[in-house]
């Protein structure tokens, strides 16, 4: 009934502490040439700070202040949300967030993956200041935080700001970390949205899996095949360039921490709503069938191996990265671990992981679309929830 709490909360850390108000937080920010933001997802909310060595402490003294000392002002609260909630009314008439939401509903049900980050506009009006002060003491512990950093520091200067800037920092309550049980897979379903549009906008999918199940490398490769690999995918090549049914088309995994979920996205005319569906699922149970070929699994190695080095190009990326490490619990040998656990991947582990993971016939389908045009086919089994 609060959805958005978490976000709410993060997005008003820089907005003033006891003793600083926003404008003189971006003000010191900027005349640092820094840059500090604050941001809450589905499996945690993350700070983020880039700055200068030479005024590091500055900056560490601005990260700790709304880190530890945020006031949540009632003007900067109003406005704050206001924005989100303009935000999620613009979004209404984007048919792949209204899809996105339908169909995250009708995947995840009660589980907490499917409220929505940022809130609703039912639930944002509900949350109060104190409400975020509470969430606040409660959650933002350094017992369940996670500190990377990058750039030109050895470990104890490290060790030295956080004693000096962070070393005040305690543990209001003992929280023990329980990441809520998957949900059971829903059951195959078909939502209709009725919209004004000349294009449908369609989503299909399922629960996926966590991202540190031991085939979520199989599934990467397999998946780049199927329909991550843009141009090069089985699904762009077939349903897009040779059949020309849509005007994209594409296939993903996103693990998260307690689970995750596959999806297919497509857009194509309302007249050709239903065949690009079948057809798209007629493949998808054909490659689970057939495999992939020698030449697709060794182009799929030779992107994901080749490419993953420029994650790991910048500083902000690679923090992300180390961050990521820790909270989905991957181990610092990542790093190494990764090509060679690409690399290992057969033709027989890309079609395993087709076959376990991929389920073409218990799809949640969401369409957007002109229904009177689209007349998208509905069996008994399928009726819209």
């Amino acid at each position: 009934g609060r959805e958005g709490t978490a976000n709410l909360t993060a997005s008003l850390l820089d907005e003033g502490t006891a003793t600083r108000s926003s404008q003189q937080i971006a003000g010191e920010i900027d005349f640092i040439g820094a840059s500090l933001s604050a941001s809450a997802g589905s499996d945690a909310t993350s700070i983020s700070l880039s700055v200068l060595k030479k005024d590091l402490s500055t900056g560490m003294t601005l990260l700790a202040d709304v880190l530890l000392h945020p006031a949540f002002p009632d003007k900067e609260l109003e406005r704050v949300r206001q924005q989100i909630v303009g935000g999620l009314i613009a979004e209404e008439d984007e048919p792949n967030v209204v899809a996105g939401k339908i169909w995250r509903k009708l995947v995840f049900g009660e589980h907490p993956y499917n409220h929505p980050a940022e809130g609703d506009r039912e639930s944002l009006p509900r949350i109060t200041r104190d409400g975020l002060l509470a969430f606040h003491q409660q959650y933002y512990q350094p017992g369940q935080s996670i500190l990377a950093v990058v750039g030109d520091l050895k470990r104890s200067e490290v060790e030295q700001l956080i004693a000096r800037h962070l070393g005040n920092w305690k543990n209001n309550v003992t929280l023990e970390r329980v990441s809520p049980p998957v949900p059971q897979p829903a059951a195959a379903a078909v939502k209709l949205i009725d919209k004004e549009l000349t294009q449908a906008t369609i989503l299909m999918g399922h629960l996926g899996l966590p991202r540190n199940h031991p085939d979520y490398y199989a599934v990467v490769v397999m998946n780049y095949i199927l329909g991550g690999g843009g141009f090069g995918s089985r699904l762009m090549n077939e349903i897009r360039d040779n059949r020309g049914l849509v005007y994209g088309i594409s296939s993903g995994f996103s693990p998260m921490k307690a689970g995750g979920s596959f999806t297919i996205s497509l857009q194509t005319k309302n007249t050709t709503a239903n065949r690009a569906i079948e057809e798209t699922l007629a493949l998808v149970t054909q490659f689970q069938k057939e495999g992939a070929t020698a030449q697709e699994l060794d182009e799929a190695k030779a992107y994901l191996i080749g490419s993953f080095p420029l994650r790991l190009d910048t500083n902000a990326k690679l923090v992300g990265l180390l961050a990521s490490i820790e909270l989905y619990e991957l181990g610092l040998e990542y790093f190494d671990q990764y090509p060679k656990l690409i690399a290992a991947i057969s033709l027989e582990d890309v079609k395993q992981a087709a076959t376990r993971y991929v389920h073409p016939n218990h799809m949640v389908l969401v369409v957007v679309a002109k229904q009177d045009e689209a007349k998208i086919k509905v069996s008994s089994e399928d009726a819209p929830r």
